[in-house]
């Protein structure tokens, strides 16, 4: 279906979008694309040990017990 829009079709589809939505937000959200975008390509390089540290260091965070003294033999 999307392969019979040819290069006609493609401005009337974004003449249509400017209308619609107007220019600055569509500018708005191709910047927050772009954002996207470039934080999933750092997130890609990332070391894949740096994100298993951090793994770590947050499983012992939530992991923490917080049962008062008092009320740990009632279990």
């Amino acid at each position: 279906m999307l392969n019979n829009i040819g290069p006609a079709g493609l401005i009337l589809i974004a003449i249509v979008v400017l209308v619609l939505f107007g220019r600055g937000k569509v500018a708005g959200l191709m910047g927050e694309v772009g954002k996207g975008i470039t934080s999933f390509k750092k997130g890609l390089k990332e070391e894949p040990g740096e994100i298993e540290k951090s793994d770590d260091e947050d499983a012992a965070k939530t992991a923490r017990d917080v049962t008062p003294e008092a009320d740990k033999d009632k279990a």
